[in-house]
C-alpha cells in the first residue's frame, strides 16, 4: 500500500491505508483569528508558539502552519513562523499559502522533509508549484478543483486528481508523494457533502491508490455542536480511506473518534493506543493480547 513519509529534523511520520490515521493540527491560520493576525503582523509569534505546543500535546502528529495576513509580507512572516515551531516541536510541518514566494521561503528554512499546501488542478498553480516541491523534495496537497471551480459532481473531482497525479508524475513527484484533499463542503449547505467526500476517497483508495486529508472542519461550518460532527464525519471518510485530515485535537470528542476508527480499522495493534487512553488497569492490555476463550467470551455493554 501506499506511504507518504514526512519529516522534521529529528522526527518521521508515516501516512498509509494501514497505518494509524494523522492528525495535523490546524489551529496555526490566522484566517477568521483576528488577534493571531495582529500579533503575527507585529512579529509577535507568542500565540504560534503556545498552539504549536498545546496540540502536539493534545496528540497532533503534524502541523499546519499558515501565515495568511492580507497586506502582510507573507514569505517572510511564514519563514519566521516555520523556523520558531522547529523550534519547540519535533513534529513534521504542512506549508500553507496560496503563495507560490511563501512557499519557497517555507520550504528554504525548512529541516525535513515537509509537505506542501497545496496545488491545485489549475495550469498555473499546476507549473508553479509542482517544480518548487519536486525541488526540495517534498509532498504535496493537491486540491480537487480546478479553473472551473469546485464541483459538486465526485467523479470530476477525481478527474483532476487523476490529472494532478499524472502532471506530477512528469515533474518526477511519485504517488506516495501526494495527499488529494477532496473538498469537504459545509453539510448545512450541501445535504449530500458527507457522502460526496465518502465516494470521492474511496475512489482514490482503490483506483489512484492514493492518501488523502481534508480540511475535517469544513464539514459543521455554520452549524451547533461542531465538534459533534467532526467527530461523527471522520470515522465515517476513515471508513472510506481518509488516511489523515488536518483539523484540531484540542477537542476530546474528535481526538476519540480517531482513536476508535483507528481500532475498528486494525490500525491500533491490540487496541494499545485506546487502551492507554482510557487510563485502563494495567493488566487490559495483556488481557487483551491473549486471544483465548476469555478474550473471545461475549462482554455486556
Amino acid at each position: 500500500m501506499t506511504e507518504t513519509v514526512l519529516s522534521s529534523s529529528t522526527r518521521e511520520v508515516v501516512i498509509g491505508f494501514e497505518r494509524p490515521f494523522v492528525i495535523i493540527g490546524e489551529r496555526i491560520n490566522p484566517t477568521g483569528r483576528s488577534k493571531l493576525a495582529e500579533e503575527m503582523r507585529n512579529g509577535n509569534f507568542d500565540t504560534v508558539v503556545s498552539d504549536a505546543i498545546a496540540q502536539v500535546e493534545a496528540g497532533a502528529h503534524m502541523l499546519d502552519v499558515n501565515a495568511g495576513i492580507p497586506l502582510a509580507d507573507e514569505p517572510a512572516i511564514l519563514a519566521e513562523a516555520i523556523q520558531l515551531v522547529q523550534s519547540v516541536t519535533d513534529v513534521p510541518l504542512c506549508i500553507d499559502s496560496s503563495i507560490v514566494d511563501a512557499l519557497e521561503a517555507g520550504l528554504g528554512v525548512y529541516e525535513g522533509k515537509a509537505l506542501v499546501n497545496s496545488v491545485t488542478g489549475e495550469e498555473e498553480r499546476l507549473e508553479s508549484v509542482l517544480p518548487l516541491v519536486a525541488r526540495h523534495g517534498a509532498a504535496v496537497v493537491a486540491i480537487t478543483n480546478d479553473e472551473n471551480g469546485i464541483s459538486e459532481d465526485p467523479d470530476e473531482r477525481f478527474e483532476i486528481a487523476r490529472k494532478i497525479v499524472e502532471r506530477a508524475a512528469e515533474h518526477g513527484i511519485p504517488k506516495e508523494d501526494i495527499l488529494i484533499d477532496p473538498l469537504v463542503m459545509p453539510i448545512g449547505a450541501i445535504g449530500s457533502a458527507g457522502r460526496q467526500v465518502f465516494r470521492l476517497v474511496r475512489r482514490l483508495r482503490e483506483e489512484l491508490g492514493v492518501n488523502s486529508t481534508c480540511g475535517a472542519s469544513n464539514i459543521s461550518f455554520g452549524l451547533p455542536n461542531r465538534h459533534g460532527l467532526n467527530a461523527a464525519f471522520l470515522p465515517m471518510a476513515i471508513a472510506s480511506g481518509l488516511t489523515s485530515a488536518i483539523t484540531s485535537p484540542l477537542h476530546e470528542e474528535v481526538r476519540s473518534a480517531i482513536k476508535a476508527a483507528d481500532v475498528m480499522m486494525g490500525n491500533d495493534a491490540h487496541c494499545a493506543t485506546w487502551i492507554a487512553g482510557q487510563g485502563d488497569t494495567p493488566g487490559a492490555a495483556q488481557r487483551g493480547r491473549r486471544g483465548g476463550r476469555e478474550g473471545r467470551r461475549r462482554a455486556p455493554a
